[in-house]
């Protein structure tokens, strides 16, 4: 599992603060984006979740998203597009 995927989040979230913290337990790589300070991450997040900023939402490397995944639906998915 070496394709790194982007955690789209914000800083008071309780469920990307989980969801970091196994992902780095199991080594799966991410980038972080902070949708509060990116405008642009803020508008795509919106753009997969009918018009709301859910987070954490992740995207993987084929494009595809999941909004609050939990652990095992991420290694689950990137087991199928990596």
């Amino acid at each position: 599992m070496s394709a790194k995927v982007i955690m789209y989040t914000t800083p008071w979230c309780g469920y990307c603060r989980r969801l970091k913290s196994q992902l780095d337990r199991e080594g799966i790589p991410y980038t972080e984006v902070d949708i509060e300070q990116d405008p642009q991450a803020a508008e795509y997040v919106m753009s997969v979740n009918g018009g709301n900023q859910t987070v954490p939402t992740v995207v993987f490397p084929d494009g595809t998203a999941l909004t609050n995944p939990s652990l095992a639906e991420v290694k689950d998915h990137l087991a199928k597009v990596a």
